[in-house]
């Protein structure tokens, strides 16, 4: 198993290979306010700020059924850190939306298609995501570069060898805040609907809504990280 020192400086690595090629005006962070992508904004923010090149750019998708501790901590941080956010919202209106009945429609209304749009407000090519390998077995094959169509942009995965383990172990080294759910049990943050806190010591996604877990596979291949 490599030490967390290695894998972060594969993750540092990726990124700056990135930053070597890319103007920084058109990369941004898939944030969701969740542990593993604030890893992701934190190092690529770091290495702007190295380099002289903020503020570091971001995309938050605010699907209208998020976690209000989860916004707040979003809202928060953003200002902290000087993020520039970009809040990527759904068009359809949500009062009525038959939410998390059919899990591929409900994403994709709520998640894929603003993001698509965001991508292409933003005029974003390089798009950098916190999804890991170990996460979900759907995720397991996937690769540190993907190439997305409609828009087209490139799908940068740099944490994909982090285990869950490494992702704390990091939070620790640096000292870095969290959204307080974390605290009371929660693993993994998704929309309201489709999380609860697991009980016992299952997955680290047990507590995301089984349907959804399912058709992972699906999703991405609609857009989804």
């Amino acid at each position: 198993m490599p030490t967390l020192d290695e894998t972060v400086a594969r993750t540092e690595a990726v990124m700056t290979d990135l930053l070597a090629v890319v103007d920084p005006r058109r990369v941004r962070v898939a944030w969701t306010g969740g542990k593993d992508s604030t890893v992701v904004l934190f190092v690529w923010k770091a290495l702007l700020d190295h380099h002289g090149l903020g503020p570091a750019r971001a995309i938050n998708l605010d699907t209208g059924c998020k976690f209000p501790e989860v916004l707040a901590f979003r809202d928060r941080l953003a200002e902290e850190w000087g993020v520039d956010l970009f809040v990527a919202r759904p068009a359809v209106r949500l009062q009525g939306y038959p939410l998390a009945v059919d899990p591929v429609a409900c994403c994709r209304d709520l998640k894929v298609e603003p993001l698509k749009a965001a991508v292409r407000t933003t005029r974003t090519t390089h798009l950098l995501s916190g999804i890991r390998r170990d996460e979900h077995p759907d995720r397991a094959g996937r690769a540190v570069m993907e190439e997305r169509r409609a828009p087209d942009y490139t799908l940068v995965n740099p944490i994909l060898d982090f285990t869950e383990t490494d992702v704390w172990a990091f939070y620790a080294r640096f000292g870095l805040p969290h959204c307080g759910l974390y605290d009371l049990g929660y693993r993994s943050l998704g929309c309201e609907p489709c999380t609860r806190k697991p009980a016992g010591n299952g997955p680290e996604r047990a507590g995301r809504s089984g349907s959804k877990e399912a058709v992972m596979d699906t999703l991405t291949s609609l857009g989804y990280f």
